[in-house]
């Protein structure tokens, strides 16, 4: 119910997420919740010393049964994670079924762990319908060269990625999308589709083997014997599962268009056995069942005709669809499987029917992200936004860890060492989890992350607010947070500190759903709101000891950022007084007061507490600047330098600055925030404690609040922690591009010290910080991270939004040079502005058709099969912009996603008008012929058109007009659920009544920019709370 001048219209995706909603239908029963790693997770480790990565191995996960989750390839799960589907996949060279994606463990990479597959999360709605692209080489896949030749590499060598391999060459290898739809009407009725497209000059054999399984409830004495799902052959092609709780399901396979010249349809066979550990291959002890969870690798591998079940029955069932009559598929031709997953016992489906839902379901997810962003922007970037919305949806997953079970064992299992209890979360015994989460990656951080997840929350919130809120909410819920207050960080360590982000996201989204939907939902915000209190509480106990307002917090998520390891004691003994630590906790007070003035609004109490946070906030900002203590005590801030710095504080006046130009000099900007005079006239016990404040306690506000007496823009009052003349010299380093502003977005850590390094020796031990632009050289925090130089989208964009709160107040007349020594001025807006085009820069091509992300890769950047599809990595070089860290973190990095919607109209791509004004006409045409040429599972066909192999009984492999892009919204009105005529000129006059309003919308925006009446996302901004 995206809302467009006033005018609401739900697309058929917004309909179901009403009904999911209003709990009418359950259309998040099932969904994307299956881990694309689960071995070597905290919760599977159970080891004396805590080494998850060595006590749970890939080559384990094969033989051995989860406790705590299940992994596959593009699977799918309810929201209890109890019944899973995935695939697997065999080219008849590879020594073992593709049942996972691989990858290296933190010691086996020189990087840390590390994904060393090809795969791309290309399409997801939540969750009507999902599309999943991995490619699977053709060649005995290299996991050895992988492993050898990391292991080789060093600290000061990039990674050794699988497109490094050569094993794609040629072009000998497999483009298998699989596709997930629901009916229009029942969110219980599943349909899956996998086309394999063979890229390679010659016939290749491939097996595809979809897999449904129960994840292993039974095996670990908590669940009674009658209570064990299981599954049965019912007749050809057909299997039936049980589940005591979530009833009978059946699992029915279509035979596939045969690939021979015997022109027989591919027949799946059957498979059955137990999701139960090989303890024979594995510790060499007896089986407690005779058929094991890696028996289809060993079946269909190895030959084993025993290992599977004759009496076709079990709790994990496999179709195995072999394509190997005449050596396989032929060149630029596609295997296809059709199945469904149903609460009906059907033994057939009309595959013509089949792939029409699939082609509804696609164009009515095009719809609804097209009215997500419909301003005009280039394909590029429009291709790059719904790729970061669909990573959003595909790295949801179903999170469970229970503590006391997990540290105290099962009674059918052998109890956990002693020494397991210490090594980590001993503290929080409170812990129960069982949700879908979003994870910060899917492979390689299938675990959530406490600040990660307040900025998956922007993107999502555009989405699926509901999903977004439910993040924010659970994180304060009493089964997550401490009793003291505390938010868990991560499973390595729930008791790390992560910056205090939430009270920011849980606004936001707040803002967010009320600007796009139309919908105020203030339960949410005052539930959240309370809760926070409480972790606010344990900020100031607990990070504040002496009571100065001056905070430490430990590494605060930026790894390796300092001279020391922030998570330590001192080597040097004091304590460190944290630039980024006051500066986020001055950032928390401005948004729970954002919250309490949105709430007094509707109710008056909130008002006291909006008073508080005011006054917290200038404690912080007078200790952080001017210190509170003795006279002669320094403060964080630098004036020869213009710069704030962490310090060495061993009590009382001695302070010792460490000069490293580095984020946590930047973060005090986020601590601002414009207040409406409106507002404050509204909150009458508000204005008073102001008042009061100001000629009472003076001596803080004539040094804080200077503009208070000096209005802003719309007479606006500015909260910061920066001053007007204190921000021109922090912007004069951020935007020199020989210090922080890079091609790409903000550095981490300033270029100076790349000839500059800062160096401490203490106690004979040299500690030194150097602009490393790359991947880390250290093993700090695992070193798969760095801090000391690339590109980190979230740091960037609270430094965008920002800036944008103090355009709020400066207006236009307030100006800085960008970059600095460029001789170009513009205003806060403006900079703003091009910082975010610089960060889309990183994903978009650039005049010779490359991305900046690809490093110069020719295959990913100019392959027809590969230049559209992007990894969203989750930090990047501060020099080049080539992708580093994770490869699916669309966790923070799908915040590219709210980026272009904001400034994808004007962002200057190769070939493109640089004004606005020109720029307009160019993209016009945009709005009325939105469709973008659709990635996936066709091939251009005879004239063009595509082809694809469709009905095994019709074999049409020829042209087909409804895939023809050309015939545009008309899809939607071509759905076999409108029967009814009338219904369907009804629905067809909504579109229409609803275009029209989106239209003008789209013409008011483009006269904005035409006439370049600056404003800040949109007709009103998104930050503050207004009147």
């Amino acid at each position: 119910m995206v809302v467009f001048d006033g005018h609401e219209y739900l697309t058929e995706e917004e309909k179901r997420l009403r009904e999911d909603r209003k709990r009418e239908k359950y259309w998040k029963k099932w969904g994307p919740y299956v881990a694309e790693r689960q071995w070597a997770t905290v919760r599977e480790d159970y080891s004396p010393d805590g080494d998850a990565w060595s006590h749970f191995t890939h080559d384990d996960a094969r033989s051995r049964a989860y406790r705590w989750g299940e992994d596959g390839i593009a699977g799918v799960s309810d929201t209890h994670g109890l019944q899973n589907l995935g695939f697997a996949f065999w080219n008849e060279e590879d020594d073992f079924l593709k049942e996972r994606l691989f990858g290296l463990s933190n010691p086996q990479g020189n990087h840390g762990e590390s994904i060393k597959e090809a795969h791309f999360h290309v399409d997801n709605t939540p969750h009507s319908y999902m599309k999943f692209l991995y490619k699977y080489p053709q060649k005995k896949f290299p996991y050895k060269d992988l492993l050898d030749e990391n292991a080789r590499r060093g600290k000061e060598d990039k990674e050794y990625q699988i497109v490094d391999t050569g094993i794609f060459e040629e072009d000998r290898y497999w483009d298998i999308f699989i596709e997930t739809a629901k009916e229009t009407d029942d969110p219980e009725e599943i349909l899956f589709r996998v086309t394999a497209w063979n890229r390679g000059p010659d016939p290749a054999p491939l097996h595809i083997v979809p897999h449904m399984w129960f994840r292993n409830t039974w095996a670990w004495g908590r669940e009674s014997e009658d209570k064990k799902p299981s599954i049965e052959s019912v007749s050809e092609g057909l299997a039936k599962s049980k589940h005591h709780s979530l009833g009978d399901r059946y699992f029915l396979m279509s035979p596939s268009p045969g690939v021979g010249s015997s022109g027989e349809d591919v027949i799946p066979k059957m498979l059955f056995t137990d999701n139960d550990t090989n303890y024979e291959l594995l510790y060499e002890q007896k089986n407690k069942t005779p058929y094991v969870k890696d028996a289809f690798h060993r079946h269909i591998c190895e030959g084993e005709k025993g290992a599977v079940n004759p009496e076709q029955k079990g709790t994990k069932c496999a179709a195995w669809f072999n394509f190997n009559e005449d050596g396989g598929v032929p060149p630029g031709e596609c295997a296809v499987v059709r199945f469904r997953f149903s609460k009906k016992n059907q033994t057939y489906f009309d595959e013509g029917e089949f792939d029409d839902l699939i082609d509804l379901r696609i164009a009515e997810a095009d719809d609804f992200y097209y009215r997500l962003s419909p301003l005009p922007m280039a394909d590029d970037l429009r291709n790059i936004q719904r790729q970061a919305f669909s990573g959003m949806m595909w790295t949801k997953q179903h999170y469970l860890f229970i503590w006391d079970q997990w540290a105290n064992g099962d009674p059918t299992q052998p109890p956990p060492p002693p020494s397991r209890k210490d090594i980590r979360n001993s503290q929080w015994k409170h812990m129960h989890c069982d949700d879908i989460l979003s994870m910060p990656d899917s492979w390689e951080y299938p675990f959530f992350a406490a600040w990660d997840s307040a900025f998956h929350c922007i993107t999502l919130a555009m989405m699926d607010p509901d999903f977004a809120k439910k993040q924010l909410d659970l994180f304060t819920r009493e089964w997550y947070c401490h009793p003291n207050g505390q938010l868990p960080a991560y499973e390595w360590n729930f008791g790390d500190v992560n910056p205090p982000v939430h009270a920011w996201a849980t606004f936001r989204v707040f803002k967010i759903e009320r600007k796009l939907y139309g919908r105020q939902d203030l339960d949410f915000l005052e539930r959240v709101f309370q809760k926070l209190l409480l972790n606010f509480t344990w900020w100031v106990n607990r990070k504040d000891a002496e009571g100065k307002n001056v905070f430490e917090g430990g590494f605060l998520g930026l790894d390796n950022i300092g001279l020391f390891n922030r998570s330590e004691p001192l080597p040097t003994g004091g304590s460190l007084e944290q630039a980024d630590s006051t500066g986020w906790m001055a950032f928390y007070c401005l948004s729970m007061l954002n919250i309490a003035l949105e709430l007094a609004k509707h109710r008056r109490t909130y008002e006291d507490i909006a008073s508080k946070f005011f006054e917290h906030f200038i404690f912080i900002s007078d200790a952080m600047t001017f210190r509170t203590g003795q006279k002669d005590e320094k403060s964080l801030w630098n004036d020869e330098d213009g710069f704030y710095y962490d310090a060495i504080s061993w009590g009382g006046p001695w302070i010792q600055q460490l000069p490293v130009r580095s984020l946590v000099g930047l973060i005090p900007l986020y601590a601002t925030l414009t207040l409406e005079p409106e507002l404050i006239n509204k909150l009458p016990s508000f204005k008073k404690r102001v008042d009061w404040f100001m000629e009472n306690r003076c001596d803080l506000a004539e040094r804080n609040m200077a503009s208070i007496a000096k209005r802003g823009k719309g007479n606006r009052i500015l909260l910061s922690i920066v001053s007007k003349d204190r921000l021109e010299k922090i912007l004069y380093r951020m935007l020199d591009e020989e210090e922080f502003f890079s091609e790409h977005g903000i550095r981490s850590l300033s270029k100076y010290h790349k000839e500059n390094p800062f160096s401490m020796e203490v106690n004979g031990q040299t500690f030194s910080v150097g602009y490393v632009p790359g991947d880390s050289d250290s093993g700090l925090f695992g070193g798969n991270s760095n801090w000391r130089g690339p590109i980190w989208l979230c740091v960037n964009f609270l430094l965008v939004e920002s800036l944008q709160r103090f355009f709020l107040f400066y207006g236009h007349e307030f100006q800085v040079e960008c970059p600095t020594g460029s001789g170009d001025y513009m205003h806060l807006g403006h900079v703003s502005e091009e910082i975010q085009h610089r960060l889309q820069h990183l994903m978009t091509r650039n005049d010779e058709g490359r991305r900046s992300i690809n490093a110069g890769n020719d295959l990913l950047d100019f392959d027809p099969y590969w230049k559209d599809y992007l990894w969203f990595y989750e930090f990047f070089d501060g020099d080049s912009g080539r992708g580093l860290g994770a490869t699916h973190q669309c966790g923070w990095t799908g915040l590219m996603a709210r980026m272009i919607h904001d400034t994808g109209i004007n962002c200057r791509l190769p070939h493109t008008p640089r004004t606005p004004s020109a720029g307009m006409s160019h993209y016009f045409d945009d709005i009325f012929a939105r469709g973008t040429e659709r990635r996936g599972s066709m091939t251009p066909g005879p004239g063009g058109k595509p082809r694809m192999r469709r009905s095994s009984t019709a074999r049409s492999i020829g042209a087909r007009s409804d895939f023809d892009e050309t015939n545009g919204d008309d899809s939607l009105s071509n759905s076999a659920t409108l029967d009814d005529p009338e219904k369907l000129r009804l629905r067809m006059r909504e579109k229409s009544d609803a275009d029209a309003h989106m239209h003008r919308y789209i013409s008011d925006q483009l006269e904005r920019f035409k006439e370049d009446k600056e404003h800040v996302n949109g007709q009103d901004n998104e930050y503050e709370a207004g009147a």
